[in-house]
């Protein structure tokens, strides 16, 4: 097992909340890392039907089996437990007493929510981050990363990313999604997942983006909440200082595993992603997911934004810091361009005269290196991922 990150916050979690919830998409690891980290405690999948069958009609007696605790597995499939589960962990007012892993998040969250409320910390596991693979795992091209994605199965197993993740949207992406909503047509939803892979990194236009699909705006948006739910894709809101100018609020659209994104937009080899037109969406959302799989992995929330102004004036990535205002500017290219600062000090200008706090912008490449330039700290993609 490679090991993760977010195995010392689920311990940490385990010692203050009754039940850890550990969230994520399909194949992400949840279950390998509850299994590791809590070996001692049963484990029960609610995938299982008889297992599923037997909580749902009694599940005072299924609970009872397991006096010390248990690892319940996919636990959204069976939602009258979260009730069942909140007299039991109140009764025995034990720490790290049950582990829950799901995989879909609204539906997780919304039996958290309603009765496990302040008796629940969680952990959102998405595939893995480039300081997790580290230099033994991480692929040595940067072409080669965005083509086989983060899944853990890619880097254990000998798999091609193209069968792989022909058989994920296949066996998990379309029956989640046949649970979740009534698809009528399943092949204008896989169209319509092949649209959203084609928009990551840009602007989310819904009637534009239904239009497209032969759907309506508000099908879309039922649709990208979908996958939300399912851990594919996130969204980043605008960022909400106006430095004097009128902001672009409308929110942009990221897949959360960008070689999941390269397999969806029909790309199978280095050579074609080379010169593919959306080689830079692919390194701009691959470097977003970093920074998101950091913060979950820490068990703090993504607080990713973007800024961008009615002028056109742009930064990708903007968050913030105890020290003040973070921001980031991504560009695929390996070889530094004096242009790429360009954003970033057009930012830091308009921030300056709000008296804002700021920190030194950041400008990530596909090159390698870590220096200043031009007024940025430049990272290359190895650096900036800690694989260098």
């Amino acid at each position: 097992m490679i090991p993760r990150l977010a195995s010392a916050t689920l311990q940490r979690l385990a010692k203050g909340f009754p039940v850890v919830a550990l969230t994520g998409p399909r194949q992400s690891g949840k279950t390998t890392l509850a299994r590791q980290l809590f070996s001692d405690r049963p484990y029960v999948s609610l995938e299982n039907p008889e297992e599923r069958e037997f909580a749902e009609q009694d599940p005072r007696r299924f609970l009872a089996r397991f006096p010390d605790g248990a690892i319940l597995d996919e636990v959204q499939r069976c939602p009258s437990l979260f009730s069942w589960l909140q007299g039991l962990v109140d009764e025995r007012r034990r720490m790290g007493d049950f582990v829950l892993t799901g995989s879909a998040q609204f539906d997780l969250m919304a039996g958290i929510s309603q009765t496990l409320a302040g008796r629940v910390g969680r952990v959102e596991l998405l595939p893995l981050s480039g300081a997790e693979l580290g230099r033994a795992r991480a692929p040595t091209r940067l072409d080669d990363m965005l083509l086989k994605g983060a899944y853990p199965a890619l880097y254990d197993r000998e798999l091609s990313p193209a069968d792989w993740f022909a058989n994920y949207v296949a066996t998990y992406v379309e029956r989640d999604v046949r649970q979740l909503i009534a698809v009528r047509d399943l092949g204008q939803f896989q169209r319509f997942i092949r649209m959203c892979a084609a928009r990551s990194g840009q602007l989310l236009n819904l009637s534009a983006l239904g239009a497209d699909c032969g759907i309506s705006s508000n099908t879309a948006r039922e649709w990208i909440s979908v996958l939300e739910t399912s851990y594919l894709v996130t969204r980043l809101l605008p960022h909400h200082r106006n430095f004097g100018k009128r902001l672009v609020k409308t929110p942009k659209l990221y897949f959360l595993d960008v070689g999941l994104m390269a397999w969806l937009l029909g790309i199978r080899d280095a050579q074609t992603l080379e010169t593919h037109p959306a080689r830079g969406a692919l390194f701009e959302t691959w470097v977003v997911t970093e920074l998101i799989k950091q913060r979950f992995n820490a068990g703090t929330a993504s607080d990713l934004y973007f800024w961008r102004d009615s002028q056109g004036h742009e930064v990708d990535i903007v968050f913030e810091t105890p020290e003040g205002l973070q921001a980031i500017e991504v560009k695929s290219g390996s070889t530094l361009a004096s242009d790429w600062a360009d954003g970033p000090r057009q930012w830091q200008g308009f921030a300056q005269r709000d008296q804002t706090p700021l920190r030194t912008p950041g400008l990530v490449f596909g090159g390698t290196g870590r220096y200043e330039r031009q007024g940025c700290e430049v990272l290359g993609w190895r650096e900036f991922a800690g694989i260098a």
